[in-house]
C-alpha cells in the first residue's frame, strides 16, 4: 500500500504517459506543482513499491502493477467527479478540484458504495455484478453497459 500523496505522483505518470508516450521528471514537476528533488524522491519510492522501472537519467516506465494502479486511481476520481458534478450538480471547476481533495481521504469500500449509488441514480447500470474497484472484471463490465 502506498501513501496518498505517492498515488498521486502514480496517476500524474499514467497521464503524462497517455499524453506525451514519455514521462519526464520535469514534466511530474510542472504538472504537480513540485520540485525536481520532490519527484525524484517520489520515483525512488514508486519503483522499491515495484510500481515502475528507472535508472537514473533513464526512461520512467510504469509496470503491469503501478499501470492497473495508477487506473484504480483514475477510476476512484471519475466516480467522485460524476457524483458531484452529475448527482449534486456542482459546476465543473469546482467537482473537479472536489474530487481530487475527496478522492485522497476515502476507502475503496466507500468508493464501490458510491460507485453503485451513481451508476443506479445515472441509470447507467445496475451493477448486479458485486462491483468492487479493485476488480477488473467487474470495471470492464460496467464500461460496456455505460
Amino acid at each position: 500500500m502506498i501513501s496518498k500523496a505517492l498515488e498521486e505522483y502514480l496517476k500524474t505518470m499514467y497521464i503524462l504517459k497517455k499524453q506525451n508516450g514519455n514521462i519526464r521528471v520535469t514534466d511530474i514537476a510542472k504538472k504537480m506543482n513540485c520540485t525536481k528533488p520532490s519527484v525524484n524522491k517520489a520515483i525512488y519510492n514508486l519503483k522499491d513499491n515495484g510500481l515502475l522501472n528507472y535508472e537514473s537519467y533513464g526512461t520512467i516506465e510504469l509496470t503491469e502493477e503501478g499501470e492497473e494502479l495508477a487506473k484504480k486511481i483514475l477510476e476512484a476520481y471519475d466516480i467522485i467527479y460524476v457524483f458531484l458534478k452529475d448527482v449534486l450538480e456542482l459546476e465543473e471547476e469546482n467537482a473537479k478540484e472536489e474530487a481530487e481533495k475527496i478522492k485522497s481521504t476515502i476507502s475503496d469500500n466507500t468508493i464501490n458504495k458510491l460507485a453503485k449509488y451513481v451508476h443506479e441514480v445515472l441509470g447507467l447500470s445496475n451493477l448486479n455484478c458485486n462491483y468492487d474497484i479493485n476488480k477488473e472484471k467487474c470495471r470492464c463490465c460496467i464500461k460496456r453497459k455505460m
